[in-house]
């Protein structure tokens, strides 16, 4: 019976932390085209396969097209948001290249909570 019990702690721990990861702000700061991050700054070509470490990433195959909408800085500026299809995440800007601009001017706002949880079609994952 104890060792069930162990078990389940123990689960318990790792179903938390994970919770924790999934939530973890990345940046108090981010670029965007306008003040509500909602115009598409850039259309880019994913040059290599992306796996993300978790439901916040967007995942892609060499030669996708994603279009950027924000990009994380100051702390974190090598990661940037953008969508596929219907998948929005981050990702690495490394793993992509600039085909077309669209906003030279960027803007720098606060991030907020909402902009790390996890997406999924219309709703916000809590995790």
């Amino acid at each position: 019976m104890s060792r069930i019990l162990d078990q389940r702690t123990l689960l318990l721990v790792i179903s938390f932390l994970t919770s924790l990861q999934s939530t973890k702000i990345l940046s108090e700061w981010k670029k965007c085209g306008d003040r509500e991050c909602e115009t598409a700054m850039s259309r880019v070509q994913a040059t290599t396969d992306y796996l993300g470490p978790d439901c916040r990433y967007l995942n892609f195959k060499t030669g996708e097209e994603i279009m950027v909408y924000s990009k994380l800085s100051r702390k974190n500026e090598n990661l940037w948001t953008g969508s596929k299809g219907k998948d929005f995440g981050y990702f690495p800007k490394d793993a992509v290249k600039v085909e077309e601009v669209f906003v030279v001017e960027e803007v720098e706002v606060l991030t907020k909570e909402t902009d790390f949880l996890c997406l999924h079609g219309d709703k916000y994952a809590f995790e």
